[in-house]
C-alpha cells in the first residue's frame, strides 16, 4: 500500500510540474514564435538569425518562470550555475530546432511562411522534450527531503527493534543461533 501512495505522490508531483512547465512554455512559445515570425517576415532577417534572437528572449523568460514558479521547490544550486546550464541546454534545444529549419529551408528549398512555421514547430517540439528532461536532471535539482525518517517497530524472538524506514537496511539485526 505504501508503494501505491508513493507512486501516486510522485505522479501528482510530476503532473503539477508538467502543468507549470507547460504554462511557462506556452508563454515562451508565443514569444519565440511571434518574435521569430516578426524578425523573419516583418523585418526580413534570415531564417536562422530570426530563430536565434527570438529564442534567446523566450529562453530568458522561461528561465525566470521555471526557476521561480515551476521548480521553485527544488534545490537552488546557485544562479550562475543554473543560468549557465539552462542556457547551454537551451542552446542544444535551439540547435535541434535550427537543424530542422535549416533542412527545410536549405535542403528542401521551402522558404514560404507555412513551411518555415511547420519546421519551426517541429524543431520546437523536439527541443522541448529534450529541455524538460534535461532541466529536471541537471538544472533544477530535487530538494533535500525535509521530513524526518519515520520509525516502526519489529519483533524478533520476543525482542522489539526500532527500525528506521528511510535506511537501506529495513530488517532487524540477525540473532545468533
Amino acid at each position: 500500500m505504501e508503494f501505491l501512495r508513493h507512486a501516486y505522490r510522485r505522479l501528482a508531483e510530476l503532473a503539477r510540474e508538467l502543468a507549470k512547465f507547460g504554462t511557462i512554455g506556452a508563454v515562451a512559445f508565443v514569444i519565440d514564435t511571434g518574435g521569430t515570425n516578426l524578425l523573419r517576415f516583418g523585418i526580413g532577417w534570415g531564417p536562422l538569425t530570426s530563430k536565434v534572437i527570438a529564442t534567446i528572449i523566450a529562453a530568458t523568460f522561461a528561465y525566470l518562470g521555471n526557476r521561480y514558479w515551476t521548480f521553485r521547490h527544488r534545490e537552488q544550486s546557485g544562479l550562475a550555475r543554473e543560468y549557465s546550464l539552462f542556457f547551454i541546454l537551451n542552446a542544444i534545444g535551439l540547435l535541434i530546432s535550427l537543424l530542422v529549419i535549416g533542412f527545410v529551408t536549405y535542403t528542401l528549398g521551402l522558404q514560404d511562411p507555412l513551411s518555415y512555421n511547420i519546421a519551426m514547430l517541429t524543431g520546437t517540439a523536439l527541443g522541448t522534450l529534450f529541455r524538460f528532461w534535461s532541466y529536471k536532471k541537471w538544472v533544477f535539482l530535487p530538494g533535500a527531503d525535509v521530513s524526518p525518517p519515520t520509525a516502526s517497530k519489529s519483533q524478533v524472538n520476543g525482542h522489539v527493534y526500532l527500525l528506521n524506514k528511510s535506511s537501506e537496511e529495513n530488517s532487524p539485526p540477525t540473532l545468533p543461533r
